[in-house]
Formats: structure tokens, C-alpha cells, sequence
């Protein structure tokens, strides 16, 4: 598929498809506590890494940024999977991947389940929210985007490289307290020992800052996918309107919900909860 290996884990084959697309600093681990209950939803599950991440290669083009991965995921749909129609659901990098994949491949995206995710500024309709994260939050975002050699280099072992990515889950204050406990933190920083993986995570902050790092254009904007939105108000680098936000985006909204005890991870944070909104938002497909 485009040239590389993509991985993913699949469970409820013959059900509902259901896209599963993870963000940064994550890998399909972020998914472990639905799979399952999904699958016993009656959800056809499907969970990649996407380029570059975990156990999937880089792209031979060395792009990492929305439009890719929203190529990979429909190449891996339609072409390897044989699938014409899905619901797909992520947050953070994942959350821009699903929009774009919706706009991108008309048809294909039958719904969208969308948390914790950048969203398109629309100016005069958001006029007087707040959208954007504390500046206090956002040096991780810069550093990334504009000095990634810089920053790969001085994370010259896999030691600091997982200490690094352990920050997010912890100290940073993305996911709510005491949601991640020493083994939780060191499984989902496991995978970013390896330099090149941790190197490849940035590509998508480059992305946001230099052109030549863009495949594409990525494509979001008002999105008319009936979309089920979820919250997790602990989390203090998402945009503290993002729930006033998404009802501007999404006109055929289910939502937004707000998540108690909840922050950035919402799939490992409020697992049970996710796989209800979830089952529920897409009850009358799964009936069909």
C-alpha cells in the first residue's frame, strides 16, 4: 500500500467498519481498552499505525502530514481491505486525519467520532471563543514544528526519548490525574525509544510551519458528516472552546458531550464511556 508497510489490528471482521486512528504521542495502544468491547458491539474494528508510528514503516516519500496519513487510511480501506463505507473515530492527529478523510474521499466516511482534536478556525463564526491552547502548553508544539533535528538530537537515547514522551501522559497535565500510573505511561512511551519513530511523530508539527513539508492541502473546513463529538475537559492543550467550537463545524452534531474526570486520551481515560457514545451514536447501522 503506497509503498510501505502499514500495521494495524483488526477484531469483529464482518461487522460495522469502525476506523480507529490514533494521534501524537500515540500508537494503536492507545485503542486497547475498546477493541474488544467494540468488536463485541458488533463493530468490524480496524486500528493502524499510522507512517511511521509503532510497527508501521515510513512513507517512501518522507511526508508525515494530514493529507498522508489520509491516503494511507483510504488506501488501506478501499484497497487492501476491500471496504466502501466506515465510520472512523480519533483524536489529536487522528482527529484532522478523520476530518480530512471525510472531505477528502466523499462517501467513504459515513460518520465521524471526533475528541480532543484541532479544528478548523473559522473566523466570524468563532469570533469571541477561545481558540487556542495557553501559551504556556504550546512550546512542545514550536519545538517540534520548527527545530525537529534540533530536539531528535539532544534525545540521543532511548532512556530520554521515553522520558520525553512520558511528560505528556504525566507532568504536562494533558490527561486527567492519576489517569495513567507508572506501567499505563511507560506502554504508550514504549514504542518512541526508537529515534526514528520519535523523529517521524514531528513531521506533522513540521507540516504546520514549513510548506515543503505538506503533501497537500489538508482539507477541513465545515464538515457536514454527521458527527458525534466527545470532550474530556481535563486537558489543557486542546483549545479551551473546543466544544463551542465543534458546534460550528459540525452542523449534523450529536454532542458535544463533556466527560467528567476526563482528559486528552478519552479512549484510555473513559474507555466504558467511549464505547457507549459510541455503540449508541451508531445504533441504526449496526441494526441494519
Amino acid at each position: 500500500m503506497r509503498g510501505f508497510r502499514q500495521a494495524y489490528v483488526r477484531a469483529g471482521e464482518g461487522g460495522l467498519p469502525l476506523l480507529l486512528v490514533h494521534g501524537w504521542p500515540e500508537t494503536m495502544r492507545i485503542w486497547w481498552r475498546v477493541i474488544e468491547a467494540l468488536a463485541a458491539a458488533g463493530f468490524d474494528v480496524i486500528v493502524p499505525d499510522l507512517r511511521g508510528f509503532g510497527a508501521s514503516e515510513e512513507g517512501p516519500d518522507g511526508f508525515g502530514d494530514v493529507p498522508a496519513h489520509s491516503a494511507d487510511l483510504a488506501a488501506l480501506l478501499t484497497g487492501h481491505l476491500g471496504l466502501d463505507r466506515v465510520v472512523a473515530a480519533g483524536g489529536d492527529l487522528g482527529g484532522p486525519v478523520i476530518q480530512d478523510l471525510s472531505l477528502r474521499f466523499p462517501g467513504l466516511v459515513e460518520r465521524l467520532v471526533l475528541f480532543n482534536s484541532p479544528l478548523p478556525y473559522l473566523e466570524e463564526a468563532m469570533a469571541g471563543m477561545r481558540t487556542r491552547p495557553p501559551r504556556d502548553v504550546t512550546d512542545y508544539f514550536i519545538r517540534q514544528g520548527t527545530d525537529p533535528e534540533g530536539l531528535a538530537a539532544e534525545l540521543d537515547s532511548p532512556g530520554q526519548r521515553r522520558r520525553y514522551i512520558s511528560t505528556f501522559y504525566t507532568s504536562r497535565l494533558w490527561a486527567h490525574p492519576e489517569a495513567f500510573d507508572a506501567g499505563a505511561v511507560a506502554f504508550h512511551a514504549e514504542p518512541f525509544g526508537d529515534g526514528a519513530k520519535l523523529r517521524a511523530g514531528f513531521r506533522a508539527y513540521e507540516s504546520v510551519f514549513s510548506p515543503s513539508a505538506r503533501s497537500d492541502v489538508t482539507m477541513m473546513g465545515a464538515n457536514p458528516t454527521e458527527t458525534l463529538v466527545l470532550f474530556g475537559p481535563s486537558d489543557r492543550v486542546i483549545m479551551p472552546d473546543f466544544d463551542r467550537m465543534a458546534e460550528v463545524v459540525f452542523p449534523n452534531l450529536v454532542g458535544p458531550f463533556r466527560l467528567r474526570d476526563c482528559g486528552h486520551f478519552v479512549p484510555w481515560e473513559q474507555a466504558g464511556l467511549f464505547v457507549g457514545a459510541t455503540r449508541s451514536f451508531c445504533r441504526d447501522l449496526l441494526d441494519t
